[in-house]
C-alpha cells in the first residue's frame, strides 16, 4: 500500500505541479480514500517537491522552490523583448533616401539625389528601407529569366561600397524595409536550423561593418531627431494605398511621421485637439517607374533633406526629381 501511495503522491505532483502543497494534499486523501491524513499528505507532496528537509531532498520526484504559506501559482514570466526607436544621433543636414530597389534603379534619379546632397553638405544618412530589392526570393510569381539572387547580392554590395565612397565621413544607417525582410522570411522557409547565426545576418551578407553602417531591424523608427522615420510597411495593413499617402499615414498613426514605401511624394497637416501641428510627409522612390509588376503606378522619384536643430527640432524639405533629373521643391 506504501508503494501505491507514493505513485499516487508523485502522479499527483506533477500533474499539478504549480498548485499549492494543501491544494494537492486534498486530492491525495481523496485518491486514497482517506488512508492519509491531510497533514501526512501535506507532507508526503512536501517532499515530492524536495522541500521536506536536506535529508530528504534526494527523493524529490518534482523539485521546486519553497513557497510561503498559501502562496499560489506565479504569473508566468513574459517573453516579450523591448522594442524602442533607434536613435540617429546627428545635429545638422539628415539626407533621407528610400525605395532605390537594387538592381532596378533609376540611374537619373539615384544620381540626381546623392548629387545634391552631396552639394548641399550632409552629416548623416538614413537608407530608409527598400535599398535592395530581393526579386528572385519574394514569394510573387517571378520571371525565370530574371531570377539570378547572386547577381542581385553582389548588385547590393556594390551599391553599398558606392554609397560609402560617396559619403566617406559621415554616419550611416540602412533601415530594413519589406524588401530586405525577404531575406529572414526566404531563411525561415528554406533554412531555419541556421537562420539565427549572425553569419546568415543580412548585415553580415552586406559587409556592412566593412561599410561602418548600423542596421536598423524590427520595424523600428529611426528618431532623426524628434521627427520619426519609418520605411511605410511598419503600420500594416489597412489605408494601404491612399490617395494621399501622408494623409494615409496621419490617419493610422496620429503622429508627425516621415516615410517611403509607397514611392510618392505627399505631404499632410493636421492639429491634434490641442492646436498642435501633427505634419506627415512621403517621399518619392529612386526606383525604376515602370517596374514590371506595376506598369501604370503612379510613382514619382524624389528623396527629403532634414535640418535637425540642436534640441531635435527639424525641418523637412520633402525634394522631387523631374526625368531630366533636375532636383525641385515639392
Amino acid at each position: 500500500m506504501r508503494d501505491e501511495i507514493t505513485a499516487i503522491v508523485r502522479q499527483l505532483v506533477a500533474k499539478h505541479h504549480d498548485k499549492p502543497a494543501r491544494s494537492i494534499a486534498r486530492l491525495v486523501v481523496a485518491e486514497t480514500n482517506g488512508a492519509l491524513t491531510l497533514e501526512q499528505a501535506r507532507r508526503r507532496v512536501r517532499c515530492a517537491f524536495g522541500q521536506g528537509g536536506k535529508a530528504e531532498r534526494r527523493f524529490a520526484s518534482s523539485p521546486r522552490p519553497a513557497r510561503k504559506p498559501g502562496q499560489g501559482v506565479p504569473m508566468p514570466l513574459s517573453k516579450a523583448e523591448p522594442w524602442n526607436p533607434f536613435v540617429f544621433d546627428v545635429v545638422g543636414r539628415v539626407g533621407i533616401l528610400s525605395d532605390v530597389h537594387i538592381p532596378y534603379h533609376s540611374e537619373t534619379a539615384l544620381g540626381a539625389a546623392v548629387g545634391y546632397l552631396k552639394k548641399v553638405g550632409i552629416d548623416g544618412l538614413v537608407l530608409n528601407g527598400d535599398m535592395l530589392d530581393f526579386y528572385a526570393i519574394s514569394r510573387f510569381v517571378k520571371n525565370p529569366r530574371l531570377r539570378n539572387f547572386a547577381a542581385e547580392l553582389a548588385a547590393g554590395r556594390h551599391f553599398l561600397g558606392w554609397i560609402r565612397d560617396q559619403f566617406p565621413e559621415i554616419p550611416i544607417v540602412f533601415k530594413l524595409g519589406n524588401h530586405e525582410e525577404r531575406w529572414r522570411a526566404y531563411l525561415w522557409q528554406h533554412a531555419i536550423e541556421i537562420s539565427e547565426e549572425p553569419e546568415m545576418g543580412l548585415a553580415a551578407w552586406m559587409h556592412l561593418d566593412r561599410h561602418k553602417m548600423q542596421i536598423v531591424e524590427d520595424k523600428r523608427p529611426i528618431m532623426v531627431g524628434k521627427l520619426p522615420v519609418l520605411h511605410g510597411h511598419e503600420k500594416g495593413a489597412g489605408i494601404t494605398a491612399p490617395v494621399n499617402q501622408a494623409r494615409g499615414a496621419f490617419l493610422r498613426l496620429h503622429h508627425t511621421v516621415l516615410e517611403g514605401h509607397g514611392h510618392r511624394t505627399s505631404a499632410h497637416c493636421e492639429p491634434d485637439m490641442f492646436g498642435r501641428e501633427v505634419f506627415c510627409w512621403s517621399t518619392g522612390c529612386l526606383a525604376d517607374l515602370r517596374p514590371e509588376y506595376a506598369r501604370f503606378a503612379k510613382y514619382n522619384h524624389g528623396f527629403a533633406l532634414v535640418t535637425v536643430q540642436p534640441g531635435g527640432d527639424f525641418d523637412v524639405q520633402n525634394l522631387r526629381i523631374t526625368a531630366d533629373g533636375t532636383v525641385r521643391q515639392s
